[in-house]
């Protein structure tokens, strides 16, 4: 199993340049298209863990579903907020990548980014 994990949006223009980063370093990731498996809230809250920031800071705040779905209203509690990530996943940051190796992770913006932790 690949010990580098990319949540991924196919249609998101920085998540495939970022999956075709890993792909032309020779990885090949695990690809978690999180739109069509959305992930739980116990699996965000690792994430963020990993990539060292608050769940908050994962969160499309320009996105059409954080307005309608009041993200404002749980930004204080991390459990809360994960559990209304995990219903309405498209307000997640993307893509995400994460090393299960050494737990760490980083979001691909840019895509570049995510060579630190390889």
């Amino acid at each position: 199993m690949s010990e580098i994990t990319i949540y991924h949006n196919p249609r998101c223009s920085k998540s495939r340049e970022t999956l075709k980063l890993l792909q032309d370093n020779g990885i090949e990731p695990r690809i978690v298209e999180y739109l069509k498996h959305p992930l739980l809230p116990t699996e965000l809250l690792d994430i963020a863990d990993q990539v060292g920031v608050a769940l908050r800071d994962l969160l499309r705040t320009k996105e059409e579903a954080y307005k309608a779905h009041d993200f404002e209203d749980v930004l204080d509690s991390p459990e809360e907020l994960a559990k209304k990530l995990s219903e309405h996943i498209k307000v997640l940051e993307r893509p995400i990548v994460i090393n299960t190796e050494s737990k760490q992770g980083r979001v691909g913006r840019p895509p570049q980014n995510v060579m630190e932790i390889l």
